[in-house]
C-alpha cells in the first residue's frame, strides 16, 4: 500500500512537469522536421532517448551540418550529468546490477529532485510514478511537432525556448533549502559559467556536476 501511495503521488506531482514536456517536446518535433527528419525518426528519438537536452544538443549539431558520431557525442555530453545522479540514486534501488540498472532508466531531471527525501535516500515508487506522465507527455509532444511542424513555423514565435530555462530554474529553487547545497549550486554555476564560452557543448554541465558531486561528499563529512 505503501509502494502505491507513493506512485500514485508521483503521478500527480509529474502532471504539471508533464505538461512543460509537452511544449518542449513539440518544439524538438518541428525542429527535427526543419532538419530532415522525417515524422517517424523524430518520434521514435524521443521515444528511445528522452532527454531534452541531450535531443536538442544532437539536433544543433546534425542541422549545423556535423555527423552522427558528433551529434552521439554532444548528446553524451549533454546527459554525463546523469553518472552523479545515478551514483547518489543507486543505494535507494534494491536487487542487482541489471535490475537497478533498468529502474535508473527512469531518472529524469524532476522526478529526481521530486523523489530525493532530503536526507541522502530516494523514495524510487515517487520516482517511476512522476517519470510515467513525463515520458508519455515528452513522446506524444515530439509526434505532434513532427506531424504539425509546418503549421507552427518557428518554435521560438511561440516563445517556447523560454520554458527550459524556467524549468531547469524552478528544479534549482527547490532544492536550495539548506546552506551546502547553496553552496553547492554556486559553485557547480561559477565552473560552468567559466566554461561555457570556451569549452564544447556539454563540457560546461559535466563539469558543474562533477563540483557539485565533490562538494557534496565533502561537506557531509
Amino acid at each position: 500500500m505503501e509502494h502505491r501511495t507513493s506512485f500514485r503521488r508521483g503521478l500527480r506531482l509529474g502532471v504539471p512537469f508533464a505538461a512543460v514536456g509537452f511544449f518542449l517536446s513539440v518544439s524538438f518535433g518541428v525542429l527535427a522536421r526543419q532538419a530532415g527528419f522525417s515524422v517517424a525518426q523524430a518520434s521514435v528519438t524521443a521515444v528511445i532517448v528522452f532527454a531534452g537536452s541531450a535531443q536538442f544538443a544532437a539536433l544543433s549539431v546534425v542541422t549545423a551540418g556535423g555527423g552522427i558520431p558528433a551529434a552521439l557525442t554532444a548528446g553524451s555530453l549533454m546527459n554525463a550529468r546523469f553518472l552523479a545522479m545515478g551514483i547518489a540514486l543507486a543505494p535507494s534501488l534494491p536487487g542487482g546490477p541489471l535490475r537497478r540498472a533498468a529502474q535508473g532508466q527512469t531518472v529524469v531531471d524532476s522526478s529526481w529532485a521530486l523523489a530525493h527525501r532530503g536526507d541522502g535516500t530516494f523514495d524510487r515508487w515517487l520516482l517511476f510514478g512522476t517519470t510515467v506522465p513525463q515520458y508519455l507527455a515528452w513522446t506524444l509532444g515530439s509526434f505532434v511537432g513532427a506531424v504539425s511542424g509546418d503549421l507552427l513555423g518557428d518554435p521560438d514565435r511561440l516563445g517556447l525556448d523560454a520554458i527550459y530555462p524556467v524549468f531547469f530554474l524552478s528544479l534549482l529553487i527547490a532544492e536550495l533549502r539548506g546552506r551546502t547545497s547553496r553552496s553547492v549550486a554556486i559553485a557547480g554555476a561559477l565552473v560552468a559559467l567559466a566554461l561555457v564560452p570556451i569549452a564544447p557543448p556539454g563540457i560546461p554541465i559535466l563539469a558543474a556536476s562533477a563540483v557539485a558531486l565533490v562538494g557534496v561528499v565533502r561537506w557531509a563529512r
